[in-house]
């Protein structure tokens, strides 16, 4: 797979232009292949694990606000 590259950047193309063309779905399909592609590389393959750490982080973040006792903290505002 040594032209991976150039196959990232014919679905980026193909996906601007299904989108300029208003075919949604063949946008999102195109856009889809190239995500495939780009996490099938080396330099992507770190992708899943750092998006899984944001969710992570994110629920982290706002798992004490959602399960706050319906009273409030009592705080003004």
């Amino acid at each position: 797979m040594e032209s991976v590259g150039l196959l990232i950047l014919a679905c980026a193309l193909g996906s601007f232009v299904c989108a300029r063309a208003r075919s949604a779905s063949g946008a999102v399909m195109f856009a889809l292949v190239g995500l495939g592609l780009l996490i099938a590389t080396p330099a992507g393959a770190g992708i899943p694990g750092a998006v899984a750490d944001f969710l992570d982080a994110l629920n982290s973040a706002a798992t004490p606000v959602l399960s706050e006792p319906a009273g409030g903290s009592g705080a003004v505002g």
